[in-house]
């Protein structure tokens, strides 16, 4: 009998340092990443189609959760708060990620700067100043800044919200143009921003090209210009802003971010798998559809360095371009 219960617990031993093992090995199981906007945003599209392309490098399924509002905060707070394994990631872009610690840092629950970490961008996607077609009769950039000049503080424009990067962004256009609108901020993402536009809410918003893609091509919406380093072919008639003369616009970028006390091993793991799904052939033609460019960062210290450049200079935007105080 004491032989039997001997070989039984060598066995269980054995079969429990298996497992162990197996489960050391990460992943062994779904991983979460959370979205703080709703579907169909550019930062949910984008983390859609490259997580897809991570189930092949990892062997296990991206889980998208989409948990928007609150700036971003609930999102990141839902990371941060998990177990720090790799098992719950959350991507981002400048607004949530970068000013929404900078200008909301007293809503936050957690110390963001220690408590999260950037793996890598993913996703750069132009910004592009559209018009709506609902009684807003301006058909280009010089007909638009003329009627905003004639009517100062008559104009609309739609943001994700106070505080945002297409806030900012907007803002300091406005500065730089030396026009005066009316901020009208919708914090349901991009396509919230889009759908104020297509029923006339909001007249004119820097939208990304990711997710009004298809308003611009019904017909819905006027390209008046875009923020990015060249013209775009789909738009070739629409001047670049820095062409304009305005050259301290940025597109928009969704990044991923993980607790910073995930093991260095998977931080790395991660970061290995979505450059290589970044660099694939199905991402690269997924991305081209959908006018996103793929941006990844060589390494773990190249994230952590183009992270700190980024919060340096909507730090400085911050500082130098007034908006309303966020509630």
């Amino acid at each position: 009998m004491k032989r039997i219960t001997l070989a039984f617990l060598s066995f269980a031993v054995l079969v429990g340092g298996s497992v162990a093992q197996a489960q050391d090995k990460y992943p062994f199981k779904p991983i979460k990443v959370v979205v703080p906007f709703g579907a169909g945003s550019a930062t949910d599209i984008v983390i859609r189609i490259v997580g897809d392309q991570m189930r092949h490098e990892l062997g296990q399924q991206i889980v998208v959760e989409n948990k928007p509002g609150a700036f971003g905060i609930l999102a990141i707070e839902e990371m941060v708060k998990a177990r720090p394994d790799g098992y719950t990631l959350q991507v981002g872009n400048p607004g949530t990620n970068v000013l929404a610690p900078i200008i909301y840092k007293d809503k936050f629950k957690i110390d963001y700067d220690k408590e999260v970490v950037m793996v890598s961008r993913m996703g750069e996607v132009p910004l592009i100043l559209a018009a709506t077609v609902k009684d807003f009769a301006p058909k280009n950039y010089g007909e638009f800044i003329a009627l905003a000049k004639a009517n100062p503080g008559k104009v609309r424009y739609a943001s994700v919200g106070v505080g945002s990067n297409n806030h900012y962004d907007t803002e300091a256009f406005a500065q730089w143009a030396g026009l005066k609108l009316i901020h009208i901020p919708n914090k349901g993402g991009g396509a919230a921003i889009t759908n104020d536009l297509v029923s006339g809410d909001a007249q004119v918003a820097l939208v990304n090209a990711a997710s009004s893609a298809g308003v611009i091509k019904g017909g819905l919406l006027k390209v008046l210009a875009v923020m990015a380093e060249e013209r775009m072919p789909e738009y070739p008639d629409a001047p670049t802003l820095k062409e304009l003369g305005y050259a301290s616009g940025k597109g928009l970028w969704s990044a991923l971010y993980a607790p910073a006390k995930t093991p260095p091993e998977v931080l790395d793991a991660i970061h290995k798998a979505t450059v290589a799904a970044l660099k694939s052939a199905p991402v690269q033609e997924a991305f081209r559809k959908q006018m996103i460019k793929a941006v990844p960062n060589l390494s773990l210290a190249d994230a952590k360095a183009w992270n700190e450049m980024e919060v340096a200079h909507w730090r400085k935007l911050t500082e130098t371009v007034k908006v309303e105080k966020p509630e």
